[in-house]
């Protein structure tokens, strides 16, 4: 059982990412699939590595979560990264080794996969 100080501790780094979330109209959002169709395809694994790569390296302008369908299943598991200012990307058939390299390459580095892009396979 966690004490009382821990618990707090606990409630505190939670709303402190919260606000920074809600505070950030600049941020990065990266948006995973999580329909029954990219669950069964493979999405949890993929979720999961990119919000332990971006936590891992302290990307705080980077808010990743969970969306319904996008609507193109015969591409699941399928992720959006949406940069303010800029177009969407949308990055297809997607494993937790391709989620690392696109959190280092488009995420850190501003270069987009072009090879795991939906034009790239389509």
């Amino acid at each position: 059982m966690k004490s009382l100080a821990e618990l707090q501790a606990i409630r505190d780094r939670a709303r402190g990412q919260v606000i920074l979330r809600e505070n950030n109209d600049n941020a990065i959002r990266v948006l995973v699939g999580m329909a029954t169709c990219g669950i069964a395809a493979g999405a949890r694994p993929v979720l999961n590595a990119m919000v332990e790569e971006v936590s891992k390296r302290g990307l705080a302008n980077v808010t990743v979560t969970q969306t319904g369908c996008i609507g193109i299943c015969q591409f699941e598991p399928v992720v959006e990264i949406v940069t303010p200012g800029q177009e969407k990307v949308t990055y297809v058939k997607m494993t937790p080794e391709k989620a690392v390299r696109v959190v280092n390459d488009h995420l850190v580095n501003g270069n987009v996969v072009t090879e795991y892009t939906i034009g790239a396979n389509s």
